[in-house]
């Protein structure tokens, strides 16, 4: 069949929005809202860069990659730009503190910025305006794709940080590179023949905390080879065989491809990002925030448990309502019972409450024992847009009941968090790797990025000196 007789309207459409993308047509508010969650994501990655997963790679990629163009943010070492896009996602995302597409169901950050700025050292010379471009046309597509999928994507078991994310990595570095829409075309297809990542990875494996990297650097791959004229799958994402949507839904109609293009230039999926101030998966934060709000009404802690019921929809009882097992970090934040638990008896569920000594905490286990999460199939019929909905019950011991529901998390896209508290959050975790004098440095450049010349500035204030 030749190219010209493959239906490729959506992965076209796609090219043509991110190819064309102005700085002039990002709106003001959109163009404010990014800096802000690119901000929140370099603070995660710094906080990243001292975890132990963080550590092993950047121990065995400087063994095998001797090139020295690209730096691992918060540590004075430096790859090439897929190495480094690689390790800078892996720290985006190595402890679930990264933003989150909610409806669509990806850590867009980790997977856009890390491929984005590998280039601005060696491939190409990009302005801070041109930068906030390329980072929204990155931002503006994966959640698309997900939009597409749906909530049974990830309830099939697909990882969708890792499979839905080298669209958004291509689309980000196809429009720094300045591609075509052809070009475009073959850098989404060329990355999308490169989504994988299962699920099974959240029940302890560190291979987890990898996806979102693994995914940028194939976004990265996609934009330099097309740049050079090599060819990807022009339909990648609706032809009817081997194409995304057919493959990853193992179906012909459980998708909808008409949310790949829908809203371009008018409805923004930037703005529908959240923040994350637990560091826990983020299926997890509203079943927190209606245990904070029923201890304010009544004041309650660990031993006045009996039993705490979570109503929610499919995707979060398959996803986070699991029987803990002790098997790691990774499993303690994507373990919801194991967070409820970690709140109680903590307080608080940030960084400070997850070290290794607690993944078999008899505590904190046995509370989560107290805790189980129950499919609620009105919550489900609500869509993608509303899967993190919850109706919780606390059951104390006095015999009492208390009950509330939880829409959207604290830092969601319809309780997005103030410029200060994104500031402070930074601050804690980009204190752990580098100088406070040098974080207020990256804050203050960040904010103001759209007046800087070369993009590359930053990129090396992320250094440990």
């Amino acid at each position: 069949m030749s190219e010209a007789n493959i239906n490729n309207v959506y992965t076209r459409g796609i090219a043509e929005f991110v190819s064309g993308l102005t700085y002039e047509a990002v709106p003001a508010e959109v163009r404010s809202r990014i800096k802000l969650l690119m901000l929140d994501s370099i603070g995660c990655a710094l906080y990243g860069s001292n975890l132990q997963w963080s550590k092993i790679l950047h121990d065995t990629l400087t063994k095998v990659d001797t090139t020295r163009d690209c730096p691992v943010w918060g540590t004075s070492l430096r790859l090439s730009a897929p190495h480094a896009a690689l390790v800078n996602g892996t720290q985006v995302q190595g402890f679930e503190l990264d933003d989150v597409h909610r409806a669509g169901v990806l850590h867009v950050g980790a997977v856009v910025l890390p491929a984005l700025l590998a280039l601005t050292q060696k491939h190409k010379k990009i302005s801070g305006r041109e930068f906030i471009t390329s980072a929204v046309a990155g931002y503006e597509i994966g959640p698309r794709v997900g939009l597409c999928m749906g909530p049974e994507h990830i309830g099939q078991g697909w990882h969708s940080g890792a499979t839905l994310g080298v669209f958004s990595a291509a689309a980000g570095a196809a429009r720094g590179l300045g591609l075509d829409v052809d070009r475009t075309v073959h850098a989404l297809g060329i990355a999308g023949t490169q989504a994988a990542g299962l699920m099974a990875a959240q029940y302890g494996a560190m291979v987890k905390r990898m996806h979102a990297g693994r995914s940028s650097q194939s976004g990265l791959y996609g934009a330099l080879f097309a740049e050079s004229g090599f060819t990807g799958i022009i339909d990648v994402l609706e032809s009817e065989y081997g194409g995304f949507a057919s493959t990853f839904s193992r179906s012909n109609d459980r998708f909808n491809l008409s949310e790949l293009t829908a809203g371009f230039g008018s409805e923004w999926q930037t703005m529908a990002i959240s923040l994350k101030f637990y560091s826990c998966v983020g299926s997890n934060h509203t079943t927190l925030d209606a245990i904070r709000l029923l201890q304010a009404q009544q004041a309650f802690g660990a031993a006045d448990i009996k039993e705490i019921i979570v109503h929610g929809s499919q995707v979060t009882m398959d996803h986070v309502g699991w029987k803990y097992q002790p098997l790691g970090l990774t499993s303690a934040q994507l373990n919801l019972p194991f967070c409820v638990a970690t709140l109680l008896l903590e307080g608080n569920c940030f960084v400070e409450q997850f070290t290794d000594d607690i993944v078999a905490d008899p505590a904190r286990m046995a509370l989560a024992n107290k805790v189980s999460v129950r499919h609620d199939d009105t919550i489900t019929a609500l869509g993608a847009k509303f899967r993190h909905k919850v109706r919780v019950e606390v059951h104390l011991n006095n015999g009492s009941v208390l009950e509330t529901t939880v829409e959207s998390p604290r830092g969601s896209e319809h309780n997005f968090a103030s410029a200060a508290d994104i500031i402070a959050k930074f601050e804690i975790l980009g204190n752990h790797a580098l100088p406070s004098a040098q974080i207020k440095s990256i804050v203050d450049m960040m904010l103001n990025v759209e007046q800087l010349d070369d993009i590359s500035t930053l990129t090396e204030l992320l250094v440990k000196r």
